[in-house]
């Protein structure tokens, strides 16, 4: 696996630990498109993007889905 290595001077706080979107995806069984649309919509508290590369706290949590699962929306002819 390839991974990105965010460099400690460019965090405003040396204490915590950071992970890349690759990583963040396997555990979270995500994929690295729909991780970066959901840490650009700031749902991921401490994600902070270089670049175009995005740094996730090791202990953020996977933040509810909120996509519309229940085909309410959808209108009836």
């Amino acid at each position: 696996m390839f991974t990105y290595k965010v460099a400690s001077w460019l965090m405003e706080d040396n204490t915590v630990e950071y992970l890349t979107i690759q990583e963040v995806a396997v555990d979270w069984n995500l994929s690295i498109r729909r991780l970066q649309a959901i840490c650009a919509s700031g749902r991921i508290e401490g994600a902070k993007k270089f670049g175009s590369c995005w740094a996730i706290p090791a202990d953020a949590k996977k933040p509810k889905d909120l996509r519309i699962k229940s085909r309410k929306y959808i209108k009836e002819k």
